[in-house]
C-alpha cells in the first residue's frame, strides 16, 4: 500500500513540476524575457512522444521511439554544427 502511495506521489510531483515549467515559460515569453523559438524548441520531445504514441498506441514503445528520435536528431545536429564550423557557413 505504501509503495502505491509513494509512486502516485512521485508521479504527482513530476506532473506539478512540468506544469510549473510550462507556466514559467509562458510567463517569460509574454514578458519578453524569452524568445518564442527557444520556448517552442523545448516542446519537441513532448511532440515526438505524442506522435509516436498516436502511431504505435503503446506507451513503452512510444517512449523508446521518441528517445530514439531525439538521439538521432542530436547526432544529426552535432554533425551539421561541425560541418558548419568547419566550412564557415
Amino acid at each position: 500500500m505504501i509503495v502505491k502511495i509513494a509512486v502516485i506521489g512521485a508521479a504527482a510531483l513530476i506532473v506539478l513540476g512540468v506544469i510549473a515549467m510550462i507556466i514559467s515559460a509562458i510567463k517569460s515569453t509574454m514578458q519578453g524575457k524569452q524568445d518564442f523559438k527557444r520556448t517552442a524548441i523545448m516542446s519537441v520531445p513532448f511532440i515526438a512522444f505524442a506522435i509516436s504514441y498516436l502511431v504505435l498506441d503503446d506507451i513503452v514503445k512510444a517512449a523508446v521511439m521518441a528517445a530514439g528520435f531525439m538521439m538521432a536528431t542530436m547526432a544529426v545536429s552535432i554533425v551539421l554544427s561541425g560541418l558548419r564550423g568547419t566550412f564557415k557557413f
